[in-house]
């Protein structure tokens, strides 16, 4: 089948044609005929198989008829993250090339007087994320009774992030006749629930198992110890190893080990950025142009980029984290084998991480293999946490004596470092007092503190021990890469 026998306009079919493409995926040539039919579609497809041109397209065509007033726009399409709404803008100016069609990205990070203006003109499309666009209707700059598509792109990802109730409340503002379109890679059962309320008489369209790995994705796992040094160890040596690597994307769980990781493989002498929610919007957009095109070899990021960002050349993904969630990991290792490419994909595992990925291996229904010996699972390594193992804290045996009442307190504050390692990274710079920060960074250690488990261990230790910034997003002004300076 060609794109001609979509139904496509002519317009957008020499936009197509001037792109490059000529033969639809299997999810665009399922799901553009029913939405050029005005029918409401869930589609479920793997990640990387052109969801996002899967509506692009029909709503150009659809949106060649008719103009936007002020303040009203005709189709709304919500994002969950900051990246993926703008990177379905440049599809939008890609495809819709041949059109004068006006596209509005309102996100967080970028100023509303800008973003006002676009508005003021018409807006045919709107693309936002549900905070920004709620924030300019409270304000009254949106009037949305004129919208005839609504689009909810990666609905599981809104679910996991909270949008749910934003979603809900910007339904309610929507006309009821409007056209519905659902894209998920991941279909859990909060999501089915919601579009049946949200869908009417909907077309469902699943060109693959939900959560399903592409076949085109070599995966192996390799074990590590439980320290996070040792795991950075581990994966310098896959990096170094790694075949026919043109790029690579690292995963991790927390905004603060990116910032880490990041920082330790450029003291090691590596071409790699970091990307996290905590940074601006500017050095985000900054960061990921600079891996696109290629000024930067390795990205270090937290799920903010495993979701539906459309990097084809990417050859690795490297989980450095066993993901919290089982259906991120097939959204990380989505990032590469995109468009029928071969990729490979690495998962570092520790004795801790039995849960994480037993959870994983049942949700793909596959066996990963593993790279090397398999890891020896280990309950009381997950009680140790990410902390009280780490070379970068003195354990409490090694503290000098105090007073009873000095040693409970010391004892409190230990307890609390380690609570605040352990939980979410939404509060950025809670991973050590800041006393204690500016002690390792200094190489000083405690009194009665001597050269444990032998000298050389000790000294590589220190060699890979970084300490983040709390208050920086690069974690200080001296680890700033030069393009975004």
């Amino acid at each position: 089948m060609t794109f001609e026998s979509l139904g496509l306009s002519k317009k957008v079919l020499k936009a197509v044609e001037a792109s490059g493409y000529t033969i639809p995926t299997p999810i665009q040539e399922q799901a553009i005929p029913h939405v050029l039919q005005h029918r409401d579609v869930l589609g479920i497809a793997q990640t990387g198989t052109g969801k996002t041109a899967g509506f692009v397209l029909p709503m150009l065509s659809l949106l060649e008829k008719g103009r936007a007033r002020a303040r009203m726009p005709r189709t709304l399409i919500l994002e969950p993250t900051r990246e993926l709404a703008a990177q379905v803008h440049e599809n939008f100016v890609k495809y819709g090339q041949n059109h004068k069609l006006s596209v509005a990205l309102l996100i967080g990070g970028v100023s509303f007087d800008e973003q006002n203006k676009i508005l003021d003109r018409g807006a045919d499309v709107l693309i936002a994320t549900p905070g920004r666009l709620l924030d300019h209707f409270e304000r009254g700059r949106l009037l949305m009774t004129g919208v005839e598509i609504l689009v909810i792109d990666e609905a599981d990802r809104m679910l996991d992030m909270g949008f749910i109730p934003d979603i809900e409340r910007i339904v309610k503002l929507l006309p009821f006749t409007r056209q519905t379109l659902f894209f998920s890679a991941t279909m859990p059962p909060e999501i089915d629930d919601l579009a049946k309320r949200f869908l009417q008489n909907p077309v469902s369209v699943e060109v693959a198992k939900p959560a399903s790995a592409s076949k085109t994705i070599t995966q192996r796992a390799v074990s590590a110890p439980v320290e996070d040094w040792e795991k950075r160890a581990v994966l310098r040596s896959l990096i170094d190893e790694a075949k026919e690597l043109q790029n690579a994307i690292i995963f991790c769980n927390r905004k603060v080990d990116v910032a880490n990781l990041w920082k330790s493989l450029d003291r090691h002498g590596y071409s790699a950025g970091a990307l996290h929610g905590d940074m601006d919007q500017t050095s985000r957009t900054a960061t990921l142009k600079a891996f696109k095109d290629g000024k930067i070899k390795i990205l270090v990021a937290s799920d903010v980029a495993a979701r539906g960002l459309d990097i084809p050349e990417v050859s690795h993904v490297f989980n450095f984290d066993v993901s919290v969630n089982a259906e991120d990991y097939v959204h990380r290792i989505g990032r590469t084998g995109r468009a029928g490419r071969a990729g490979a994909a690495f998962m570092i595992v520790t004795p801790a991480d039995q849960k994480g990925f037993e959870a994983i291996e049942e949700l793909i229904g596959e066996t990963i293999e593993w790279q090397g010996e398999k890891v020896e699972w280990d309950a009381r390594a997950g009680r140790r946490g990410r902390g009280r193992g780490k070379s970068s804290r003195p354990e409490r045996a090694e503290r000098p004596e105090k007073s009873a009442r000095g040693e409970k307190k010391g004892e409190s504050r230990d307890r609390s470092d380690r609570s605040g390692e352990r939980s979410s990274d939404t509060r950025p710079g809670r991973d050590r007092p800041a006393r204690e920060s500016g002690r390792a960074d200094r190489g000083e250690t405690r009194q009665g503190r001597g050269p444990e488990r032998g000298g050389k261990r000790q000294d590589d230790r220190q060699k890979d021990l970084v300490a983040s910034d709390r208050d920086h997003a690069f974690g200080g002004e001296e680890h700033i890469p030069a393009f975004l300076r």
